[in-house]
């Protein structure tokens, strides 16, 4: 199972950018997606995230501004960046509960994929 994030890049102050993160692989189900993200110097933090009920979570800090999205047929979940901040600046990771078909107790795996920077700056 492999999670690909795409859609980092340069923007300016107040600009938008939209990740996308496609999960692949043998999948019977995915339990949640979402997105985490590390600015230099420091720690990972989350982002937003659909759980398990299918709700959707943000962190204060994005919150108003980050739209999570998710399509369950094609497996992806999208973050779409509004007003974007140079302290929104860090590499974005997606990750994901996955469930594989061998796992006949649904107990699921934690998957992450590589990051794509983001970088807010004029």
């Amino acid at each position: 199972v492999q999670l690909q994030a795409s859609g980092g890049g340069l923007v300016q102050p107040g600009g938008s950018l939209r990740l996308s993160c496609a999960a692949s692989g043998s999948i019977s189900a995915i339990k949640w997606m979402g997105w985490y993200r590390q600015a230099p110097g420091k720690e990972r933090e989350y982002v937003a995230m659909f759980v398990a009920s299918g709700a959707t979570v943000y962190a204060d800090s994005v919150r108003g501004r980050f739209t999570i999205s998710r399509d369950n047929a094609k497996n992806t979940a999208d973050l779409q960046m509004n007003s974007l901040k140079p302290e929104d600046t860090a590499v974005y990771y997606c990750n994901a509960d996955v469930v594989v078909p061998w796992d006949t107790n649904k107990d699921g795996m934690i998957v992450w994929g590589k990051g794509t920077l983001v970088t807010v700056s004029s």
